[in-house]
């Protein structure tokens, strides 16, 4: 397998393209990209096509021009921390969040990304203003590891979202979390006590005793 190594546009960097999770997104063959996201556009696409190849991959990129969607529009909306995911169909959905609908050049993007034929045509909207708040949204779901029955089924069950396991964590977060913590909170041995109380019970939860070193 081919490494590539592509640079960010530095012009976008100081318009807060501070991950390239905030201009580009891609899964399988598919790049979904900003007109301006990459230092050299076309060597990168260049690169990633003969990667792609290389493994036997027809490497498909979209492109999203500046002229539609200009940068400050897409770090706004967080237009490209959405996931791709894959359907049964071959075709892909794009999961955005509210925000993306509520910028005008974005949804109007949008609208005609899913209407126009190519690989993606279904959105998914989510309200995710918590997560964005905390710095987070879909890009934070972006890991994915395909596995085998074989390999599932070899897996620490504890770790595995079940129903029972949810309830476990939520009551967890109930009891350990503060509801605020301030810079002199930093210094009081207490929380310390605290957070090493919460990670006992959590690798109990678990079932990953030692998982933490207190050493």
């Amino acid at each position: 397998m081919r490494t590539v190594f592509a640079s960010q546009n530095p012009d976008v960097i100081d318009q807060g393209v501070f991950h390239n999770d905030v201009i580009a997104v891609g899964n399988g063959n598919v790049l979904f990209y900003h007109e301006q996201a990459f230092a050299d556009e076309a060597a990168t696409l260049e690169a990633l096509r003969r990667a792609a190849g290389g493994v036997g991959f027809e490497f498909v990129p979209v492109r999203v021009d500046a002229g539609q969607v200009p940068v400050t529009d897409a770090v706004a909306s967080y237009l490209f921390n959405s996931q791709l995911l894959s359907k049964p169909d071959g075709k892909m959905a794009l999961v955005v969040p509210h925000e993306c609908r509520e910028n005008e050049a974005v949804a109007r993007y949008l609208s005609g990304l899913v209407a126009g034929g190519g690989p993606i045509d279904e959105l998914i909207e989510f309200d995710l203003r918590q997560s964005m708040r905390n710095g987070g949204g879909p890009a934070c779901l972006r890991l994915r590891v395909a596995l085998t029955d074989e390999q599932a089924a070899a897996m620490h069950g504890g770790v595995i979202m079940t129903e029972a396991l949810y309830a476990q964590l939520v009551e967890w977060v109930e009891k350990h979390y503060r509801d605020r913590v301030e810079p002199k909170d930093l210094m009081d041995p207490q929380l310390a006590i605290e957070c090493h109380a919460a990670l006992e019970a959590l690798e109990r939860i678990l079932g990953l005793p030692g998982l933490y070193d207190f050493g």
